[in-house]
């Protein structure tokens, strides 16, 4: 984190054509007596002092060097100058341009949202995680060596228990429930395609429409969604299915069909990044990336929370997208852990008004039955 200084470094002309606006992605806090500054956007983090917090509150709109040292005359114009070049560096100020103005326009729908949905969203994307399965369980149990783990079950003493019956009637319901679990072994052979067209129909895929008078239709599908928006698009890697070319697709939900949008197949080496190093899915026949297009929720909900409702949706999604994999006796899996933006990158969205939410992927069950320190690595996320 750096610290602005202000450095009196040479004079002011009044000739400055540059416009000093403030970032709309900042927020303050404090750090211990620190009083920092974040550009969520681009992560830069400055200790900020009460010349520079002036200085924000002055540009919410564009400012020239003239007018901003108009507006502090008892700080000489050379230290105005260099504390501006300062803060345009670190991000806290921007110079519009007709580019930048286009791509901030990009923001808008996320104000209403801001700071707390917009801040927890960029500060979260693309962290790093651990690299790799050893160094991951090397985390893991250095962590549980420190603290063991948190119990599970909350002490229930002094309360009137009711016992429940158990689920005694086998179905395919419960069958499909008790057997979803996260994979990490995929048979080599492809997936069928009639497989892959029942998976993304019924999980993706929209099952009919409710006419709102005045409003318009909305689409209704396997999952449930925050005013029936569904703000989630599905963008399907292929890699081994019967019939199916090898490709990024997005599947088009209303026409139940897949629309290229880069040809070939990644490589493993460029698909281990993508997931963050989890090597063991790259295997799997088929990948989906989730993203959400905020605009379909932002055009109702005027709230930060509508953010959460976002996320909860591609939690349902994802669930219904495993449970439909079990179902055709396939091996599903999902995770949380991906690189975001060269994600985005791959997919052609622009990260703000479209972002990846969820990774989920499925393959053929292996032959052979997964090993006990395997099917005990799988629980973790039942």
């Amino acid at each position: 984190m750096k610290r602005l200084r202000q450095r009196d470094t040479r004079k002011a002309s009044d000739n400055d054509t540059p416009r000093y606006q403030r970032s709309p992605c900042l927020i303050s806090y404090w750090l211990g007596p620190i009083t920092v500054i974040e550009n969520y956007r681009t992560r830069r983090k400055v200790a900020g002092e009460g010349f520079v917090a002036d200085v924000l509150s002055y540009c919410e709109k564009p400012r020239t060097l003239r007018k901003v040292c108009a507006n502090f005359p008892q700080t000489k114009p050379r230290v105005v100058r260099e504390t501006l070049r300062a803060m345009t560096k670190y991000g806290l100020l921007e110079v519009p341009t007709r580019r930048t103005t286009k791509m901030d326009k990009r923001w808008d729908g996320w104000r209403a949202w801001s700071p707390g949905a917009s801040y927890f969203h960029f500060s979260t994307k693309d962290v790093p995680y651990a690299r790799g399965e050893a160094e991951d369980f090397r985390r893991l149990k250095k962590l549980a060596g420190k603290s063991p783990l948190p119990p599970r079950k909350k002490a229930a003493k002094g309360v009137k228990i009711v016992a429940l019956a158990r689920v005694r009637k086998e179905s395919e319901f419960v069958r499909v429930l008790r057997e979803r679990r996260t994979w990490r072994e995929f048979a080599k052979q492809p997936l069928e395609r009639a497989q892959l067209e029942q998976l993304l129909g019924l999980s993706f895929g929209v099952q009919g429409w409710a006419a709102i008078p005045g409003v318009g239709r909305l689409a209704l599908k396997s999952s449930p969604s925050g005013g029936a928006l569904h703000p989630l698009e599905a963008y399907v890697m292929i890699q081994k299915v019967r019939g199916v070319r090898e490709g990024i697709y997005r599947y088009d939900d209303e026409g139940h069909r897949l629309e290229l949008v880069r040809s070939g197949r990644t490589r493993k080496a460029e698909l281990s990044r993508l997931l963050a190093g989890l090597a063991w899915f790259c295997d799997a026949a088929v990948l989906v990336f989730l993203t959400a297009v905020f605009s379909r929720s932002q055009w109702k909900y005027h709230h930060a929370r509508a953010y959460r409702v976002v996320l909860a949706e591609a939690g349902h999604v994802c669930q219904t997208f495993c449970l439909t994999a079990t179902w055709l006796g396939l091996a599903p899996f999902c995770t949380m852990a991906f690189a975001d933006s060269p994600i985005e990158k791959v997919l052609g969205v622009d990260g703000v008004e479209e972002s990846v939410v969820y990774a989920m992927g499925v393959g053929p069950r292996p032959g052979r039955a997964a090993t006990a320190e395997r099917l005990r690595m799988t629980h973790d996320s039942k």
